[in-house]
């Protein structure tokens, strides 16, 4: 009785009130939808393609101890043929996880990033590495199961090894990651790492087989006291020096790229995860041409934006290019020199873009200096290829590749070819909207995961120099 007289004396009350409500959730759903479309988008599980926010599920684990060894494992020149390079001289702190250069120096090169040289008298390199070094954010993630532009290594159920990779059934038990089993390969590279047959004994092993490098590397590590420890603690199953293997220093190298180079905490992330301010009003509008108009999502797609795929996209051939054993044109044929299979050439797998913007220059070859650059590529490949700028390159000089790092580029029916395979339709941006694209991208840049979590460290047990 008592509620029946309040709801009476009150009626007229409760009607405004309510009618305030009402009128205050419809500006609210107004100016979400006004907002670029963008808000409404991401809160709408997918509606517009836009992935979720990374989540620590979707890594592979990491135990300290592993991660620790790999980092001192990833700077010290012991693995290298003639103790001259490191994992890190291509895939520096300083550089963001890559060297800033269009294509490596490798072995016999001298210093890191840009600044690197070729090297000097009988020093002078033979080759430069073919392709670009790639920059490896976030290569711990779970959805990361094959690596390399042309996909050459990769997770395989099917196979006995678990793995595909260039050592095929050679390939050694025990290793637990993809990234693993990738690790493995630079070292037997005589331009990578190992060096020319006739100058170390790695370097001759190189030439009978990878699977006879591994043995010699691993027998370096047990000769180092303090390697012995940390490889015990870091691994139980070693009860004495003699059981130390290079799965062993493979899988903690790998646990230590896993662990070092997560990067989820960039301003689109904060967008992903509810921050409606964490995005200006011009990078709300390259984010709606990014997941439209520009058709950068059809492959730059998912959490990490890329759909682990590969495109052939007319990019310019740089350098020496990896050439197919036996093929009489000098060229890099991409994915065909892992599958054999024609409709594959010249496609290479599309990389993800997290801190895009600290990881020039672009491309499989390192072609284009600058992120606009290879932007307004994509938009009209064979248009960019027609007039490509060689300036753009970033290569130091060396007195004969410099004759030939155009060689598959002068090559007219080669570049024909490379032509006829593009996969990419022409896009028509104005130069506003390509500039607010390029404010998205930054949009991707997580500041904070540029120089890793453990970084350089000051010594190796080796005592070989750090770079």
């Amino acid at each position: 009785m008592m509620f029946g007289n309040w709801a009476n004396d009150n009626m007229g009350t409760s009607c405004g009130v309510l009618r305030i409500l009402i009128l205050s959730l419809v500006l609210n759903l107004i100016s979400g939808v006004i907002f670029n479309g963008t808000v409404a988008k991401a809160q709408s599980a997918q509606l517009a393609g836009f992935p979720k926010a990374p989540e620590t599920v979707e890594y592979h684990p990491t135990t300290g101890s592993r991660v620790k060894l790999g980092q001192l494992l990833f700077y010290d020149k012991i693995l290298s043929g003639n103790r001259n390079i490191a994992c890190a001289t291509c895939h520096h702190h300083n550089q963001a996880s890559a060297d800033g250069l269009s294509l490596p120096v490798g072995e016999g090169g001298v210093g890191v990033g840009p600044k690197r040289t070729v090297g000097a008298g009988i020093h002078l390199i033979e080759q430069r590495v073919p392709r670009n070094s790639p920059a490896l954010f976030n290569l711990g993630a779970k959805e990361f199961t094959t690596l390399f532009t042309d996909g050459r290594v990769s997770l395989d159920p099917t196979d006995g090894t678990g793995f595909n990779t260039p050592a095929e059934e050679d390939l050694p038990p025990g290793l637990e990651t993809v990234m693993a089993a990738q690790a493995l390969f630079p070292v037997t590279s005589a331009v990578e790492m190992a060096g020319e047959f006739g100058e170390n004994d790695v370097a001759n092993a190189a030439n009978r087989g990878v699977e006879y490098v591994w043995p010699l590397l691993a027998k370096r590590l047990r000769g180092i006291a303090e390697y012995i420890t940390l490889f015990r603690k870091a691994f139980p199953d070693i009860k004495t020096p003699s059981e130390i293997t290079m799965v062993h220093a493979a899988n903690a190298l790998a646990e230590f790229q896993m662990s070092e180079w997560r990067s989820d905490q960039s301003p689109f992330d904060h967008f992903l995860r509810g921050d409606k301010e964490a995005l200006t009003a011009g990078e709300k509008r390259g984010l709606d041409l990014f997941y439209g108009d520009a058709g950068c999502s059809q492959c730059h797609s998912g959490v990490f934006q890329t759909d682990h795929k590969f495109y052939a996209i007319v990019m310019p051939q740089i350098g020496f290019p990896l050439t197919r054993r036996f093929d009489p044109v000098v060229r890099d044929r991409g994915r065909l020199n892992e599958t054999d299979q024609r409709a594959d050439q010249y496609r290479f797998r599309t990389p993800s873009l997290r801190n895009v913007t600290e990881t020039a220059p672009y491309g499989h070859s390192g072609a284009f200096r600058t992120l606009e650059a290879v932007v307004r590529h994509h938009l009209d490949p064979v248009k960019s290829y027609e007039n490509y700028d060689r300036g753009q390159v970033i290569l130091p000089p060396h007195p004969r590749l410099d004759q030939l790092d155009f060689m598959a580029m002068d090559n007219h029916r080669e570049a024909k070819s490379l032509i006829n395979a593009n996969e990419l339709t022409v896009r028509l941006l104005s130069d506003a909207q390509i500039d607010d694209l390029l404010r998205f991208l930054k949009t991707l840049t997580d500041k904070k995961s540029l120089m890793g979590k453990l970084g350089i460290p000051r010594s190796v047990p080796s005592g070989l120099k750090v770079d």
